[in-house]
């Protein structure tokens, strides 16, 4: 059951309990007595250089959205979906992971014990049975009959291979099941998307521009499908889902291929420079170009330690992991790294780093 402890998250799951998530800034600065804007936020994956929107034209905000623009079919370019019936815009990928379980099914679900805490509650409360996945896996027990996978994962950045995936979904769709991929974070990878494969029966792959493009606050989202069961989903979310300012802020995104370039550049360059820093204080880690995890055994001490100087890190209290995103500038780069140096002679004093 997914419940609180000290206002942290036991990835264990619960139909009931609410999924606490990172960014949770306010909580963090009442129970350390730190103001909020003190903060050194690195409790999320979303990119910290968000994308320039250019100023968002008056009918965007006054007439309601119409989905017979060219916004699912901009979606459709950007993922390399086989085209915009193929497509569904939500309000963000998590308006779809709730109301997803229900479409399908109910069955047996695979899900990481350590993945984006959202799946299992949602799967639990449709009436789906969920047991551990093992990403080792060569062939799924018989008994599974749908599988969720976040790829990269979150937050521990394990990828698998297209390949692998693609195996599995075969198995799958001969039982009559089911593979959903999370690809929340596949922005900085794009070859590696299934996107390009949803036409497959019993293919579904989620996409949000909030992580790579820094756009969390649209609340937009897209599920990839075969059109038959986007229609269901539509009937299920209804109308005007994505708002008017948000398709403009997410088509200008998509468009601007230089920008997405450079990102890309900039972003392998911050996660390396992140990585050498935690290396140097003898953290191993997994990463992606987004942010880095730790599951060392001194992890949650260093989140404690690093709460009390204001920076706040993303703490997985059943594992006792640590995820940590990038900070946004040099002087944010000077304070993480003197605060994680300072941290970790307090927690560890034999090491010197």
């Amino acid at each position: 059951m997914a419940d609180s402890v000290n206002g942290h998250v036991d990835e264990t799951h619960a139909a009931i309990a609410p999924v606490v998530h990172g960014g949770n800034l306010h909580e963090a600065a009442k129970r350390y007595d730190i103001p909020y804007a003190q903060w050194l936020d690195l409790s999320t994956g979303i990119n910290p250089h968000g994308y320039p929107v250019p100023p968002v034209p008056a009918d965007a905000w006054r007439r309601l959205p119409d989905d017979g623009d060219d916004f699912a079919a901009c979606a459709a370019c950007y993922y390399n979906a086989p085209d915009a019936a193929h497509v569904l815009p939500v309000a963000g990928s998590q308006a779809a992971i709730r109301a997803l379980p229900a479409l399908l099914p109910r069955a047996c679900v695979g899900i990481a014990p350590l993945t984006y805490s959202e799946y299992a509650p949602a799967f639990e409360r449709s009436g789906h049975e969920v047991m551990p996945l093992d990403v080792a896996w060569e062939t799924l027990p018989e008994a599974l009959r749908h599988v969720i996978v976040v790829n990269p994962n979150n937050p521990t950045g394990a990828h698998l291979s297209a390949a692998r995936l693609l195996h599995w979904h075969a198995q799958l769709s001969a039982r009559g099941g089911t593979l959903l991929v999370d690809e929340a974070f596949a922005d900085t990878m794009p070859s590696a998307s299934l996107a390009a494969s949803t036409h497959r029966e019993g293919l579904i792959v989620l996409r949000s521009p909030g992580k790579f493009f820094g756009l969390a606050g649209v609340r937009a989202g897209f599920v990839l499908g075969v059109p038959a069961l986007l229609h269901s989903l539509r009937v299920t979310l209804g109308a005007w889902t994505v708002s008017g300012p948000a398709r403009h802020a997410v088509k200008a995104a998509f468009a601007d291929e230089a920008w997405q370039r450079d990102m890309r550049a900039r972003l392998d360059a911050e996660s390396a420079r992140l990585v050498r820093l935690l290396h140097a204080q003898g953290f191993n880690t997994c990463s992606t170009p987004l942010f880095a995890w730790t599951d060392d055994p001194r992890a949650a001490a260093l989140h404690e330690a690093l709460a009390r100087r204001g920076v706040w890190t993303r703490l997985f209290t059943s594992s006792g992991s640590v995820r940590f995103g990038l900070p946004a500038s040099d002087a944010e780069w000077a304070r993480f790294e003197e605060s994680l140096r300072e941290a970790v002679q307090e927690i560890d004093p034999a090491r010197v780093g």
